[in-house]
């Protein structure tokens, strides 16, 4: 009987969206299983995570973003690198050659308008029965909630940075 894939959605304002998508990611590495994990904005950088990552077996890792997108002067640079990326994730998604695939922060992209959301659904309507999809971002578009096995949202009750400190090597990056 082939195993049934999930589909999960960490969303919300608080911080963790993206650490617990690789809990998920360390759980499927530790049975031997293989990983694919495609960072969308986020751009190159010194990441603690990232930079574990290559030393793992079973683990790619691809950056689909040139960085946050806080200002919009060049939008549609920014729109061409997430299509791009999203055109990789399809490849990921449609290989079968993963067993976790993880697409963090690409709930921006309809957001930015980068997407349409129905471009994500039908993506994940139609992978493999048996791959897990890990989604991650904030404000999750209600079609990918609906179409979610599970759905946890982030509350942010209280985080440093209002407090002014800083981002820290191993707990943000």
């Amino acid at each position: 009987m082939e195993r049934q894939g999930r589909i999960i959605v960490n969303t919300g304002d608080g911080k963790g969206k993206t650490t617990a998508a690789l809990g998920c990611a360390f759980r499927t590495l530790g049975h031997g299983q293989k990983v694919c994990v495609l960072q969308f904005l986020k751009g190159k950088g010194d990441y603690g995570e990232r930079l574990f990552a290559g030393t793992l077996e079973n683990l790619q890792w691809h950056i689909c973003g040139k960085g946050f997108v806080f200002k919009r002067d060049n939008i549609e640079a920014d729109r061409e690198v997430a299509r791009q990326g999203f055109q990789l994730a399809r490849e990921m998604v449609e290989s079968d050659m993963f067993d976790l695939v993880i697409l963090d922060e690409i709930t921006y992209l309809p957001l930015y308008d980068f997407l349409d959301v129905a471009e994500i659904v039908e993506l994940l309507q139609n992978k493999p029965g048996r791959l897990n999809v890990v989604i991650t971002g904030r404000r999750a578009d209600p079609a990918l909630i609906d179409i979610a096995d599970t759905v946890t949202s982030m509350e942010l009750v209280k985080h440093g940075y209002a407090a002014g400190i800083t981002a820290q090597k191993g707990v943000e990056f």
